[in-house]
């Protein structure tokens, strides 16, 4: 902004057509009001004709958009300065090259702490899991330590998986197979039922399931399916047939077993639900699907197949070749979802949050899991949308970030790229593992190309505690690590269950899968003496309402999912259902 309280522009890009439009935009707005600078839309630029929605192509109109954003942005920044505002301060963020990892705040400085774990810790881990062949499975949302000592003992003892959910019992059986003895599980109790079910179907009935602790592990998304509230959801759904029940994998087996006889049920991921649903609405005519109970889920499946009904017929077959517009707007009537069911912990990203990166981060890659709530997930849409963004599941996010990443070293560039982390903070270690990978594979010293990549951690001031010395004369110090003190540590200060201002990996409830936890249960197997009976994953014993084991109704909606997984359609098992696969429907 010059002395005038004009804007004064430039811009260049290694790019040749992105330069093109750089300069046509300077030369559009170098010298205007910044009150002008906002004012201009994409729409706007349609009498230059080059690349915009009525007759070019979509990457570059993206183009536009994310020069236009980036110019906007800046705009804003110094309006606030000229008028005297107070900036928001910066979200804490991890910032990763070939060459190591540089922590900014101290929400990121605690994530970063254990990035490079303790190697007496990981020798103690490595050693046991060795001796009594012991494989771990863990959820991708496990505390920064016990992620930075796993992804470390991972290179000398090949059977530890971190994963979401369903993978994790898949793991299990292929650690079984390989002839552990014992597996144990870090994540909350539903994980640990899926995995000891899962290894009774495939025959390893004699391997030993251990949680991590005597305790009940929860979790406030698979408790409001428990809920009576829910079966009454699902009893008033089957009475318009036919109906199809679409859970969450976050469930218990009871869960899934008590709805199955109630409606037709499968189970869906987050990287699977929006495919299963528009398969079964292809598939079966007329059909109802009950979705549940992650009501933000639920709730974003649905705005995502209304901005749907704006697409071309051409653009919804990419996604999914049986539909168009018409059968899109038609299923929206047909598309339920419980609403009072909720993963609390994702109240994290609320509308404080929302705000700033409106205004700090229009210009970052979005990343959003289909949990998160809707303004944030609708953030992440409109990024996608101009090629700045992704929606969908841990692995999803994981993949576009290594995508993106790749992509600025084939460009050969001195390049820096944030991404604003959509979705729980306990992903952080695979990430930076696998940027790390990903640049420290491809630089060299003669290299053109020097990367480095943000992460940013879009939390409320309210999902830091701050320390304090009346905790240290409790003998607990959380802000001391080694020689650091840190003023403020990830998480919530106390209570039971989840936090509507943490994510899962500063909950409670999944601190109780801490390294001491863990190495004290592998230390105390193969369990003769029986001390850890209150640590093992029990099978189930009572029945459903219709006579049958919970552990193999509830197994059958996973089953159907492997199938829809494998085949690219509906299981007639499910219920009679004509058998129809779309083997070129998915992208």
């Amino acid at each position: 902004m010059d002395k005038d309280g004009k804007m004064r522009f430039g811009a260049d890009s290694d790019s040749e057509i992105t330069r093109g439009f750089c300069s046509c935009l300077v030369w559009m707005l170098d010298g205007a009001a910044p009150e002008e600078v906002l004012e201009l839309k994409t729409e706007d630029l349609a009498s230059l004709n080059v690349g915009l929605p009525r007759g070019g192509e979509r990457s570059r109109v993206n183009t536009w958009h994310n020069v236009l954003i980036s110019m906007q942005k800046r705009t804003k920044m110094l309006m606030a300065e000229r008028d005297g505002k107070a900036p928001f301060q910066p979200f804490p963020s991890l910032v990763v090259t070939a060459g190591g990892i540089h922590a900014k705040g101290s929400y990121a400085e605690a994530q970063a702490r254990y990035l490079s774990p303790d190697g007496f810790k990981v020798k103690e881990l490595v050693g046991v899991l060795k001796e009594k062949k012991i494989g771990v499975v863990a959820h991708f949302y496990m505390d920064p330590e016990v992620q930075g000592i796993l992804t470390a003992a991972q290179k000398e003892w090949p059977h530890i998986h971190i994963s979401d959910s369903l993978v994790m019992a898949d793991s299990a059986v292929k650690m079984a197979k390989a002839g552990c003895q014992f597996i144990t599980v870090l994540g909350v109790d539903f994980m640990s039922e899926n995995v000891r079910a899962i290894l009774d179907q495939a025959r390893f009935s004699e391997i030993g399931v251990y949680r991590m602790s005597d305790d009940r592990i929860g979790c406030s998304l698979a408790d409001a399916a428990s809920a009576p509230a829910y079966m009454d959801y699902l009893a008033e759904g089957s009475k318009s047939p036919p109906s199809l029940h679409v859970v969450y994998i976050n469930t218990s087996l009871e869960t899934k077993a008590y709805a199955h006889e109630l409606v037709p049920t499968i189970t869906c991921t987050s990287s699977n639900v929006v495919q299963t649903i528009l398969q079964a609405f292809a598939q079966v005519p007329d059909l109802h699907v009950l979705y549940g109970p992650d009501s933000y889920m639920g709730a974003n499946i649905k705005e995502l197949f209304q901005q749907m009904t704006m697409m071309t017929d051409e653009e919804i077959g990419e996604i999914h070749c049986a539909h168009n517009k018409e059968s899109i707007r038609s299923l929206l009537r047909r598309l339920h979802y419980y609403e009072d069911g909720t993963c609390i912990v994702h109240h994290l990203f609320g509308h404080e949050v929302v705000e700033q990166i409106n205004e700090m981060y229009s210009d970052a890659f979005l990343t959003a899991h289909f949990e998160v709530p809707g303004e944030m997930f609708s953030l992440a849409m409109e990024a996608k949308r101009r090629g700045m963004g992704v929606v969908g599941s841990t692995r999803n996010i994981l993949d576009f970030i290594k995508q993106r990443a790749q992509e600025a070293l084939d460009r050969n560039v001195k390049e820096h790229l944030q991404f604003v982390l959509g979705t729980e903070s306990g992903m952080v270690t695979s990430i930076v593992a696998a940027v790390r990978n990903v640049l420290g594979s491809a630089e060299s010293p003669t290299s053109g190309a020097k990367i480095s990549v943000e992460i940013v951690f879009p939390v409320s001031s309210e999902s830091m505690t701050k320390t304090s010395s009346d905790q240290s004369s409790l003998g607990v110090n959380p802000g001391k690590i080694g020689d650091l003190m840190l003023p403020v540590v990830p998480g919530v200060a106390s209570g039971e269950g989840c936090s509507i201002h943490g994510g899962c990996a500063s909950c409670p409830y999944m601190k109780m899968n801490s390294l001491t936890s863990l190495l004290t249960v592998c230390h105390q197997l193969p369990d003769e003496k029986n001390t850890l009976l209150a640590f093992r994953a029990e099978r189930f014993k009572s029945q459903t309402p219709h006579g049958k084991s919970i552990a193999d109704v509830g197994c059958e909606p996973i089953l159907h999912m492997r199938h829809f997984q494998v085949s690219l359609s509906l299981s007639l098992s499910v219920f009679c259902l004509p058998e129809v696969t779309f083997e070129t429907c998915f992208n």
